[in-house]
This record gives structure tokens, C-alpha cells and sequence, in this order.
């Protein structure tokens, strides 16, 4: 038990050392964009959220010049008739889904194609952005060095269920890569993205080749990074918490669907996916299973696992109170990794109405 406590340690270290120094974005900090910024939304039946995120978007300040434009990809719903009432946003008809192409790549790629912007933000719409959110980002991106970047919103969680999944999406990335590391390293396997929010400079986004490359790629934020980087380009994750938020899921079907039309692609493949799923068991699971039984080491590891948890919580502003559920929170996420991957054998993977995998 003490090397499983060891193992257990070892998160905990790296997310002590991210929350120290990993790159931050804050509105104070923004200053005035003089160049021409295109913010791009792809919408597919958003009747929930087009509203508040068009004015978020219509909030935004610092930006000499910008355009907006959102492409409605099919909806059903009342997503059309909504955006009607905005004269700001112009709005596009997403053209039929060609063979080979998955429907927000498609969407994200005919939204570039009728831009101009030297920077182009894309944004999902369950995003909610502070005012200052878009110029703070550009501004940081200059400062650094950087031809994009992915500002990590804050992951709101209401449902019990969201509670004790939608932390461990920046648990995940805070205690698995030294973030500073990976900056100067530029390896793909250890880009961190989130496509929620993310800028990147025209030139770069044409010259990798966009969203064009990565067409049939359900994880397409991150491939996109990782595309940007293995071209040559500078960029990466920082903790966008104070300057967006973001509720993807609204309940339990919705967070099941949406997990598992992506989780089988997460970790490469199988055996990647067994090697995650056993690291996180054997860490986050087993210690506290042991515990019970009195094993002081046992509860060594359970305490080093939930203090990681509680330090990403505290810095990304995600939620604290099921830290301590952490055993179930991975017992659930192994079930939605065994769903994702039972779907993608059966060819049953499907999101918003369209296959996916």
C-alpha cells in the first residue's frame, strides 16, 4: 500500500507546482486590441443559450475592431428565430454536412472562411465571458509570445452527477502535466486544450492547416492545439476561471451522451485507456476502499489524492464539496470510458442528432 500512497503523491506534487506557476488570464490585466478580431460561434439547437451568450459577446470591450459571427448548423429549434433579434451577430446557414467531416469541425471551418480577423475566437455557446475576457486573452498571447491560446473557463456544476464528474476535467490536466514544461518542450502528448475558448492567430490557424486537417476528429480542440504546435507554433492552456464560465451539461443524460460520444478517443486508444483507467483506479479508488479495512497508508494515499483535488478546486474556482467523493467520481468516469468505448464498437456514437464515431 505504500506505493500505491507514492503514486498518489505524485499528483498532488504536480498540481502544487501548476497552481504556482501556471499561466493565468485576468480581465485588469487586458488592454486595447487595435487589430481586426473575428469572434466566432457555431450554434446546432442552442435555443438555451443563444441569448446569453450573444450578449456576453455584445458586452465585450477593448476591442477597437471585431466582427461576430455565429453559423446556425441545422438547429430545430428556436435557435434561428433567437438570433434574429441581435443586429450585431451576423448570421450564417451552415451548408449540409459533407462525407468525412464531423458537424462543429464543419462549422468552426465555414465560420473562418467567411471572417477576416487577424485573431479568431471561438467560442461554444454554453460560454459566459466577462467583458474583458476576449482583449485580456489577446493581450496575454502578446505578452507571451504565443499564436493561441485555450483559456480554461470555470466548469459550473449544479446536478449531483455534474458535481462529481465536471471537476476532474482541470483536476485532470493540472496534476498529469507540468504545464511550464510542456510550454518549452512543445511534445503533442503533452498539449492541453479546451475549444470552449480558444484563440489563435489567422496565420497560424491557416498555415496548420485548420480545422480542414482535423476534419473527422471528435476531439477537435485538442487536436487543433496539437496540430498548431507540431506546425511550429507557440501556445497552450491557462486558467481562463475569472474570465469565463461554462455549464456543458444541464443533467445526467445529457452528461452521459456527451462524455461518452468522446472518452474512447481521450487516451489514444485501448491500451492507453487501460493504462489511465488502472493509474486513476488504483490512486484515486483503491486507497479509500483499503482505508476502511484501517490501513494507515491507505488513508496516506486517499488524503493526497483529495488534497490535489481540493488545490485544482480552489484554483480554477471548480467545486470543492465532492473532492472528498473522489473514489466515486473515478468509479463513474470509469463507467463512462467502458460506455464510450462499448458505443464506438457498436457504431452507435452519436451527438445532437448525428453520428459521430
Amino acid at each position: 500500500m505504500r506505493y500505491i500512497a507514492a503514486l498518489a503523491a505524485l499528483p498532488l506534487l504536480i498540481v502544487i507546482l501548476n497552481s504556482l506557476t501556471m499561466r493565468t488570464i485576468k480581465g485588469s490585466t487586458a488592454t486595447t486590441i487595435t487589430e481586426l478580431v473575428s469572434i466566432l460561434i457555431p450554434m446546432r439547437n442552442e435555443e438555451r443559450n443563444a441569448s446569453k451568450v450573444v450578449e456576453a459577446v455584445d458586452a465585450q470591450v477593448g476591442l477597437q475592431k471585431s466582427e461576430f459571427f455565429v453559423l446556425n448548423d441545422h438547429s430545430r429549434d428556436l435557435t434561428e428565430s433567437i438570433l434574429q433579434n441581435f443586429s450585431s451577430v451576423n448570421c450564417l446557414t451552415g451548408q449540409d454536412l459533407p462525407d468525412g467531416w464531423l458537424g462543429k469541425n464543419y462549422a468552426c471551418h465555414q465560420l473562418v472562411a467567411h471572417s477576416k480577423g487577424e485573431y479568431l475566437v471561438f467560442l461554444d455557446a454554453d460560454v459566459r465571458i466577462a467583458p474583458r475576457a476576449i482583449s485580456a486573452a489577446i493581450t496575454s498571447m502578446k505578452y507571451w509570445g504565443w499564436d493561441f491560446i485555450s483559456p480554461y473557463p470555470r466548469q459550473i456544476a449544479f446536478t449531483f452527477i455534474e458535481r462529481l464528474i465536471q471537476p476532474l476535467l482541470q483536476w485532470s490536466w493540472l496534476s498529469s502535466v507540468f504545464l511550464r514544461l510542456a510550454e518549452k518542450l512543445s511534445f503533442k502528448s503533452m498539449v492541453i486544450a479546451n475549444g470552449q475558448f480558444f484563440v489563435v492567430k489567422r496565420s497560424a490557424y491557416i498555415a496548420s492547416g485548420g480545422h480542414k486537417a482535423i476534419k473527422a476528429e471528435i476531439l477537435d480542440d485538442l487536436e487543433l492545439a496539437r496540430l498548431l504546435v507540431s506546425s511550429g507554433f507557440k501556445g497552450g492552456v491557462a486558467d481562463g476561471s475569472s474570465v469565463a464560465e461554462c455549464r456543458m451539461y444541464n443533467n445526467g443524460k445529457e452528461l452521459v451522451s456527451g462524455y461518452s460520444k468522446s472518452l474512447w478517443r481521450a487516451f489514444g486508444g485501448i491500451p492507453g485507456t487501460i493504462f489511465a483507467l488502472t493509474f486513476l483506479f488504483l490512486t484515486g479508488t483503491l486507497p479509500f476502499v483499503i482505508a476502511l479495512t484501517g490501513n494507515r497508508w491507505a488513508w496516506v494515499g486517499y488524503t493526497f489524492i483529495v488534497m490535489s483535488r481540493l488545490i485544482a478546486a480552489l484554483k480554477t474556482r471548480s467545486t470543492i464539496s465532492t473532492a472528498f467523493l473522489h473514489p466515486l467520481s473515478i468509479l463513474l468516469f470509469i463507467f463512462l470510458n467502458l460506455n464510450s468505448w462499448t458505443k464506438k464498437a457498436r457504431g452507435t456514437l452519436t451527438w445532437r442528432d448525428r453520428r459521430v464515431a
